[in-house]
């Protein structure tokens, strides 16, 4: 992403920190978001569906729940921020070290499979049990009998009830999707960046520019995997035995919902992913100028 150099690979574990934080102060703002995106793709047509759209979502559980029902499986993703970017950002840095050229320079085409790299690293270690654990608390709250009482109690059941296996559901859509989403949007974000610099990679980027174009990179994963994200959260809902694999519950939704079904949720996802994505971005590369200051007058 930036021109760290060797000597700043023993440093990014702040970063990771910091741009761990920055992720869970940004979920706690804008989760209700996820919650009603997780809602949607949950909603399957034939049942029939229960909302009738992102509005009556929200004021259905809230009249059900009070406000705090739209925060339902918060604590999953909030305990799993700092892991997340400490893998996302460590893997991603660990690579690009690798991939960079004679010149220190990361072309577009390696930070894509970089970041790819990254997302499947991130997939597997934290963020398949998190989602998993996060979709089965919301969907939970819909049931007729909601039987997780807390985030503890919660996962005490799962694994009780499935075994670890339990946390680990839709692990093939979850490698799907974390690894395109950061494919996707490392590769943008670099193309962006290499693109403002030109031939002067010294030139100062201003947080704001980094933003928009973290907010773009969000964007652009969102309408690039939103049907991988589908798929991911019925094979992670309280239903997920009607499906035999990732296949089969692709081919269900289309069979019974139709090629719209994939894009359940684009709209609450887009907001949060490109406020998530662009705070992300400002945070680690803003930390990482402050890291290589400090080397220099080291």
């Amino acid at each position: 992403m930036c021109e760290m150099g060797v000597k700043l690979k023993l440093y990014h574990h702040p970063c990771d920190f910091h741009s761990g934080i920055a992720g869970g102060i940004e979920i706690c703002i804008t989760f209700p978001t996820e919650y009603v995106k997780t809602q949607l793709q949950l909603d399957e047509r034939a049942n029939p569906p229960r909302y009738r759209s992102i509005g009556h979502c929200v004021r259905l559980t809230i009249q059900e729940h009070g406000v705090k029902g739209l925060y339902r499986g918060l604590s999953s993703l909030l305990y799993g921020s700092i892991p997340k970017s400490a893998v996302r950002f460590g893997m991603f840095e660990f690579l690009s070290n690798i991939a960079k050229d004679s010149n220190g320079k990361l072309d577009n085409k390696r930070s894509l499979l970089c970041g790819l790299g990254a997302g499947v690293a991130e997939a597997v270690l934290v963020v398949c049990p998190m989602e998993t654990i996060k979709v089965k608390f919301i969907h939970d709250q819909s049931s007729s009998n909601p039987k997780y009482k807390g985030f503890f109690q919660g996962v005490r059941e799962i694994v009780r009830e499935q075994g670890l296996r339990g946390t680990y559901q839709g692990l093939t859509a979850t490698v799907l999707k974390q690894g395109s989403n950061q494919a996707i949007r490392f590769f943008v974000m670099t193309s962006l960046r290499n693109w403002y610099l030109g031939d002067n990679p010294h030139k100062k980027m201003n947080p704001f520019i980094t933003a928009a174009f973290g907010a773009t990179a969000g964007a652009a994963s969102v309408f690039g995997n939103t049907p991988l994200d589908v798929i991911k959260t019925r094979m992670q809902g309280l239903e997920a035995h009607k499906y035999k694999n990732t296949l089969d519950c692709a081919y269900q939704i289309l069979k019974k919902e139709g090629l719209l079904a994939f894009y359940k949720g684009t709209v609450p996802r887009l907001g949060r992913v490109c406020l998530d994505v662009a705070i992300v971005f400002v945070i680690y590369e803003e930390v990482v100028n402050v890291l290589n200051k400090v080397w220099k007058t080291a």
